[in-house]
């Protein structure tokens, strides 16, 4: 019987480097659209043969970062579902799209900058990050958790408030008031809930165990 082929160090570097370059880039092109990259290999700490191997113009790197930030807000969602309740992990999900959101509007200008250009390349589409909202939304009815009926578009067009977030201000504490009213929203009227539009099973995110109303004594 064949043993699996291990990762070798070769590959594991190549790999590392890619991610640091990705995460470098994203960092210096929200700052500066055109920052040269030369400057950007140079801060990940990688050759020019290693940097161009990887991405070899500006357009790569740039729609590379889109995508890779993207598919890591995709990939989250049944990372999530596996270890929590449904709509713990869709309310957590959507912290990480916010900060997904953040690192779109962030890169706008460099975004518009590769794909403007005559027969440049297209962005990419949402189709990961949709079909993760459809997986969590779908646990959540079929669990009960939210009320029934909500389609993806009816979630982002929802959150839609997001995208107008600046990422150079203290987004987090804006963002995550209008994502408590949106879950608080997706709560009203789901089966599993009781008629204050909370959990039946226990307190909510939003809802310490010290402010539930007291039980009458006899």
């Amino acid at each position: 019987m064949s043993r699996p082929m291990k990762e070798t160090p070769a590959r594991s570097d190549a790999v590392r480097n890619r991610e640091r370059i990705l995460q470098v880039a994203m960092t210096e092109l929200t700052v500066c659209p055109d920052v040269p990259l030369s400057a950007i290999a140079k801060k990940a700490g990688v050759g020019q043969g290693t940097f161009y191997r990887n991405f070899p113009n500006r357009e790569a790197l740039v729609l590379e970062i889109y995508r890779y930030e993207m598919q890591q807000v995709a990939t989250a969602a049944a990372e999530l579902l596996c270890g929590r309740t449904p709509d713990a992990a869709l309310r957590e999900w959507m912290d990480r799209l916010a900060r997904f959101a953040m690192t779109k509007a962030g890169l706008a200008d460099a975004i518009r900058l590769v794909t403007s250009a005559p027969g440049g390349p297209a962005k990419p589409g949402p189709a990961p990050v949709m079909e993760a909202a459809a997986t969590l939304l779908r646990a959540n009815e079929e669990a009960g958790t939210i009320r029934p009926g909500v389609t993806p578009d009816d979630f982002f067009l929802a959150i839609a408030g997001l995208w107008q977030l600046d990422p150079q201000e203290d987004w987090q504490p804006r963002a995550a008031r209008l994502l408590d009213l949106v879950m608080n929203g997706l709560r009203a009227g789901a089966p599993a809930t009781d008629s204050y539009g909370t959990s039946a099973g226990g307190p909510t995110r939003d809802e310490p165990p010290n402010q539930r109303a007291p039980v009458p004594r006899r």
